[in-house]
């Protein structure tokens, strides 16, 4: 069919039409963006260029985020890239009491079976933590268990700090040292403080926040070595703002070189808004309209 120059027009305009709205969708309807801490949108290759000389990264998760648990792996195979068998693996889904499970599973010494029938495991399990629990145990890596048992945060919660003392020394051995400090003019504490107060909770609502927190942190400084990088996979409210986790965790070592990631949503994530600025190193915002893990 011959074309003739009213056809030919309409067909370059069709062309100019398909074209910018291409061009519209790699600039404005992608599912996730990239910032650094000042809100500039930054590359993949930015981040992974960040990731060396690193005592801890801790990645602040969205827990039903399926963008956030793709990155995590990606993130964890450049780091074993670049740490190999130095790598460690620390989990807020895992609680301490639970750690001969995990670490039996992780060195082969129980099947899978066994594991998922013993370990309290989060709904999400299959699809977000166990590939990055298959990946240390293929690669042989050290996974730890790092958060205070939710029975003992509960009590601390319902019943007060004091109500912990009566614990037997093995309990007390699953979380932070009873004495922790916590400082209500840190923003995250501040917030939660305002929260309790509307909710007709005490001060404990913030302690139950706090001891995760610090046990966690505790278990961190504890399980790694000098020439070790961990890698912490956390609900972004525990490391926001460099925060909760990382707080505790310079108290006991002020020159641990930390890394954070959060994760943040958004309904347009082609510029990040300024109240999510200063949250992290790194800041992965989300389409609010992503589909969700569980």
């Amino acid at each position: 069919m011959k074309l003739n120059e009213g056809m030919f027009r309409r067909l370059i305009l069709f062309a100019f039409v398909l074209f910018n709205f291409f061009i519209s969708l790699s600039q404005k309807d992608i599912a996730f963006a990239i910032y650094n801490s000042s809100g500039r949108q930054v590359s993949y290759s930015k981040l992974k260029k960040n990731l060396s000389n690193k005592s801890f990264v801790f990645f602040g998760e969205f827990h039903d985020n399926p963008i956030s648990h793709w990155l995590e792996f990606e993130i964890t195979q450049e780091l074993f890239s670049l740490y190999g068998e130095k790598l460690k693996l620390g989990f807020e889904m895992f609680e301490t009491d639970q750690q001969s499970l995990l670490s039996d599973f992780v060195l082969g010494n129980i099947d899978e079976k066994s594991f998922k029938d013993s370990a309290r495991l989060w709904v999400n399990y299959k699809t977000d933590y166990k590939p990055l629990v298959d990946f240390a145990k293929q690669e042989n890596l050290y996974c730890m268990a790092s958060n205070i048992p939710r029975i003992y945060a509960n009590r601390l919660y319902r019943q007060g700090r004091t109500s912990l003392d009566s614990l037997s020394d093995r309990e007390k051995s699953y979380m932070a040292p009873l004495d922790f400090e916590v400082d209500t003019t840190l923003s995250q504490y501040a917030n939660l403080l305002q929260m309790a107060a509307h909710m007709g909770a005490g001060f404990s609502f913030v302690e139950a926040q706090a001891i995760k927190d610090a046990t966690m942190a505790h278990f961190l400084f504890g399980n790694r070595k000098s020439d070790e990088t961990f890698i912490h996979f956390n609900g972004a409210y525990h490391t926001d703002f460099y925060q909760g986790i990382i707080w505790y965790l310079r108290k006991k070592d002020p020159n641990a070189k930390i890394l954070t990631i959060s994760t943040v949503s958004q309904e347009k994530v082609n510029k990040l808004e300024s109240e999510h600025f200063g949250k992290a190193d790194f800041i992965i915002c989300v389409d609010q309209n992503m589909t969700s893990t569980h």
